[in-house]
């Protein structure tokens, strides 16, 4: 008999936070620690999917990264982990856009010196309705909610991801090459630990 969703071969069950981090850990993590390439390489792949996550081009971040690493190699030399680059465009997801767009709105209004509309809650209200309306069907929904952050959040939104997805590749680059170096010196220690 083979295990159900949630379980392993032993039976247990994993709750649904479990489950989460498991994912979390198979999708970013294990790339990470399986890499061949120098700490560097894997980072500036970690850095490189990070900045793209950041952008508000949702649906296109995967084929940003293939671009950009197809270039990056081509005209000027410069290589990183396009496996990890992909991976780490799935930090925004469908679940944290909404969020990101209006973070990315609410930057874009600060750097503007807008501030008299800085919720922008009248856009956000009509994004949710698009986004929970049961009778758009999902091209429909799809272009409605373009139209909608085009025509009310166009140039905030637009300039408000420059600083996140700068900030977020610049971390991205030093946590995830400061966790490749300690993985890789533990794991040394734990080989010679063994042989000596």
């Amino acid at each position: 008999m083979s295990p159900t969703r949630g379980e392993i071969g032993n039976g247990r069950s994993f709750t649904l936070l479990e489950r989460a981090g498991r994912l979390l850990r198979y999708r970013f993590q294990i790339p990470l620690k399986r890499s061949r390439h120098s700490p560097e390489h894997t980072a500036r792949g970690v850095a490189v999917g990070t900045a793209w996550a950041m952008t508000p081009i949702f649906g296109a971040q995967m084929a940003a990264v293939l671009i950009t690493w197809v270039i990056a190699r081509k005209f000027f030399k410069w290589d990183f982990s396009l496996i990890n680059g992909l991976a780490w465009t799935w930090t925004t997801n469908v679940f944290t856009l909404l969020p990101s767009f209006y973070v990315f709105y609410v930057t874009g209004q600060v750097m503007m010196g807008q501030f008299e509309n800085l919720g922008g809650q009248e856009t956000f209200d009509k994004l949710s309705a698009i986004f929970n309306d049961p009778k758009l069907t999902g091209i429909e929904a799809a272009s409605d909610w373009i139209a909608t952050i085009a025509s009310d959040w166009g140039l905030p939104l637009c300039i408000g991801w420059v600083p996140w997805s700068a900030l977020s590749a610049w971390a991205a680059y030093r946590l995830s090459l400061n966790f490749v170096i300690a993985y890789r010196k533990r794991r040394a220690g734990r080989i010679n630990g063994v042989r000596s």
